[in-house]
């Protein structure tokens, strides 16, 4: 039957969803892109150095990319996709799946040379700074050879058929990958390692680990694993070695150094970007599980949450903390595109379930001594994927979760840090307290990197001043994969109960100058993990504590895990390694096994397998039994004190004769050094300030400025930002300024703290002889 009048029509298809502007730091490639226009793109992105400001996120939309027809001889192979994963880059599948981006190809990183013609005998520097990058959500069926085809045949980036090369330290990790041949963990030579973390992967070949001293793979598959130093540990990790550790201080060759937990006992995967033709862009949310083992993907037990990119703002380098944070007390959840953040107040979630993902090692740069990020008395908050750079002016805390007596947690939705990497120094000058500081319970921290710089911009001893990497006053706090390294005091302080961590690496200070100004109380040096001394219930598996003081002095480390002796609070597999320098770790637990010093290698690495020794009696019962009685003392600390002098008879100080720079005169000298002792109870905060009136003769003070320095430390002592002269602008030491500081709960001692001093003034000024009075003003 025709009807009169009508027309028969096509209806359009659905428009896809509009693309999300993640700015010019993010390369989306799909499948129509030639394999040269991806590696041109891969190749782009590669080549920033260790601590460039820029970033880069390169994403794959669902596909297969390069041939595979090249595999079994990778050194002949073309239309391969081929690129080195370099600093600040992160590259990631857009699938559901691992197994919906396939890479025939390589995508990967490699040692650097120590030297270019005998490379088995120059083992550094390695992959010692292969740090700040990652890889997930994709499969790779390796084919890896030299970007050149003409490289000499001796090249780092020579790989077997069928063998990828991911040689990395900290802060590079792999996470739901899936590795169709075998995976090496280090240099093609043989080079130095320090890393590193795999998670929910699989790796169908063998994982060749070779020079890594350490490494944590969790709730993965792997077909087999060769290889291990010092501290290889596995938690939920199908066709991992057997649990095998020395049983004798000195070690034992019959026995590996594999720590080896059928499960993980609390494991969330990362949040991750996915995008299909049909929703368009969206965030998965991995459910928190117990008691995990193998890859979620792989066996079909992972379950969690889409949450489409419009519940997203999409936040650009150029966004002020403010605008950020308007964002999140509208109901958004965040994506920090890749760049640097400078920050003038905390990014504060205070929003229960709120999801933060950092792209391409987003990097969160406080400017004036405030946090980085905060999470408010909430639970259920995600944080993944961000890089945490101190600035010049102290930071307390650079990373607090929840606040001071937080109340709020969820267990079967804990808060979770996945990829959190906090830097003092380096990039630039840094000081800090604490890097992390968790004070709600039932949180979960995976794969996380504390470090004070060793080297880079500002790394000395009274210059990247910092305490603690981080702080756990919250109970039932799980951490797997906790690297904490070169912090001035204790690596980490573990003040909740029912804590756990699977994995610790951590490095001791390489430069303290002296013993005198790296002791806690009377105890030589600060252990590295601390439990606190009312903790009656602990667990850690597979720990390693590395020294490598380089500054010529004998220092020593009394213990490099030191916590209260019950039978619950228990340590698996731990192991102290010298690595080079002087001194040394005098114990691994408490006062029990042995100093591990410069020797060979029975002298340098000393194991415990399990402390504390069978017969340890359990914690006291609050009340006790119907037959017992419970007698309480209490044995009140003295009050202590707080007092500053200043360290010299003559108060006076002589600037240098005025030079002429051209533009002003500038004169410079030191501030006489200014003793801070502290031995009250509780380590209450102080700070100490300096002010200048102006000179005579009519000379403003504000053309005063200085750079505080810790002289010795002690008492947490942090110093002062610098405060620049004010000839031109702004009011120099005229306006209050810190010279020192100390936060809540520091240790007790003597510190001293000085500063240079800088007078610029202007170039017409009459010759003569100027006085002013700098007062120092303390607080606390």
């Amino acid at each position: 039957m025709a009807v009169a009048g009508s027309a028969l029509v096509a209806l359009p298809a659905a428009a896809a969803p509009d693309e999300p502007d993640f700015g010019p730091n993010v390369t989306i490639i799909d499948p129509s892109m030639s394999v040269d226009a991806i590696n041109a793109a891969l190749a782009a992105a590669s080549g920033e150095s260790e601590f460039s400001t820029a970033r880069h996120a390169i994403f794959f939309k669902p596909g297969t990319y390069g041939s595979d027809a090249g595999a079994a001889n990778p050194l002949t192979a073309t239309g391969i996709v081929l690129g080195t994963v370099g600093y600040y880059e992160t590259v990631g599948g857009l699938g559901a799946n691992p197994g919906d981006v396939l890479i025939n190809g390589a995508l990967h990183v490699d040692a650097v040379h120590g030297a270019e013609t005998d490379p088995w005998n120059h083992q550094s520097p390695g992959s010692l700074t292969r740090f700040w990058r990652s890889m997930s959500n994709l499969a790779i069926n390796p084919i890896q050879r030299p970007i050149d085809p003409n490289a000499p045949s001796i090249d780092p980036a020579r790989a077997d058929p069928h063998q990828l090369r991911w040689a990395v330290s900290q802060a590079a990790p792999l996470r739901r990958v899936d590795v169709r041949g075998n995976l090496t963990l280090m240099g093609r030579y043989g080079e130095y390692a320090s890393g590193g973390y795999l998670a929910d992967s699989r790796v169908s070949g063998t994982i060749l680990s070779g020079s890594q001293q350490q490494w944590y793979t969790r709730d993965s598959s792997v077909g087999t694993w060769n290889g291990g130093v010092w501290n290889m540990v596995f938690s939920g990790v199908q066709g991992a070695p057997a649990q095998d550790f020395p049983d004798s201080p000195s070690g034992d060759l019959a026995h590996n150094k594999f720590t080896t937990l059928a499960a993980t006992p609390l494991s969330r995967p990362a949040p991750y970007l996915t995008w299909n033709e049909t929703d368009g862009y969206a965030v998965f949310v991995p459910d928190a599980k117990r008691n995990t083992a193998g890859a979620g993907w792989q066996n079909g037990t992972q379950t969690g949450s889409s949450l489409p990119i419009g519940t997203f703002y999409l936040a650009k380098p150029a966004d002020s903390a403010a605008t950020i944070n308007a964002q999140l007390q509208a109901g958004k959840n965040l994506i920090l595109t890749p760049g640097v953040y400078a920050l003038d107040q905390a990014i504060a979630v205070n929003r229960p379930g709120t999801v933060v993902l950092g792209l391409g090692m987003a990097t969160l740069a406080p400017t004036a001594g405030n946090a980085a990020i905060t999470v408010g008395d909430v639970a259920g908050v995600k944080l993944a994927g961000i890089t945490v750079d101190a600035g010049a002016t102290p930071s307390p805390v650079l990373v607090r979760v929840g606040p001071v007596g937080a109340k709020q947690s969820s267990a079967t939705d804990p808060t979770t840090l996945s990829d959190v990497f906090v830097r003092v120094g380096g990039p630039q000058v840094g000081r800090a307290g604490t890097a992390i500081e968790v004070n709600a319970a039932n949180v979960l921290l995976d794969d996380i990197w504390a470090w004070r710089a060793d080297h880079g911009a500002g790394a000395a001893w009274t210059v990247n001043t910092a305490g603690h990497g981080l702080v756990v006053n919250g109970d039932n706090v799980t951490a797997t994969g906790l690297f904490v390294e070169h912090f001035q005091q204790q690596q980490v302080v573990w003040n909740g109960n029912g804590g756990t961590t699977v994995f610790y690496q951590s490095e001791t200070p390489y430069d303290p100058p002296s013993q005198d100004a790296w002791t806690d109380g009377t105890q030589l040096g600060f252990a590295s993990y601390k439990v606190g001394a009312a903790v009656t219930s602990h667990q850690a598996y597979g720990l390693g504590v590395y020294s490598f003081f380089n500054q010529g002095a004998d220092i020593h480390l009394h213990t490099a895990i030191e916590a209260p002796k019950w039978s619950t609070v228990r340590f698996n597999n731990a192991v102290t390694r010298f690595l080079n320098g002087s001194g040394g770790i005098d114990n691994v637990v408490n006062n029990v096994g042995g100093p591990a010093l410069k020797g060979n290698d029975a002298t340098a690495t000393k194991y415990l397998r399990s402390y504390p020794p069978a017969g340890t009696p359990d914690p006291p019962a609050p009340g006790g039994g119907p037959d017992q009685q419970t007698i309480t003392a209490t044995i009140v600390e003295a009050p202590g004190e707080f007092s500053w002098t200043i360290d010299a008879v003559d108060h006076g100080v002589v600037l240098s004769n005025a030079a002429n720079m051209g533009t002003f005169l500038q004169s410079s000298g030191q501030l006489k050094p200014v003793k801070v002792t502290d031995t009250r109870a509780g380590g209450p905060a102080w700070s100490l300030s300096g002010q200048v009136g102006d000179f005579t003769g009519g000379l403003p003070g504000r053309y005063l400025g200085w750079t505080p320095r810790l002289v010795t430390g002690g008492a947490g002592a942090v110093p002062g930002g610098a405060v620049a002269a004010g000839l031109g602008t702004g009011n120099g030491l005229a306006d209050a300024s810190l010279l020192g500081s100390a936060v809540d709960g520091h240790a007790k001692g003597t510190a001293t703290l000085g500063a240079d001093l800088d007078l610029r003034v202007p170039v017409d000024t009459a010759p003569g002889t100027y006085t002013a009075t700098l007062t120092l003003t303390a607080l606390s």
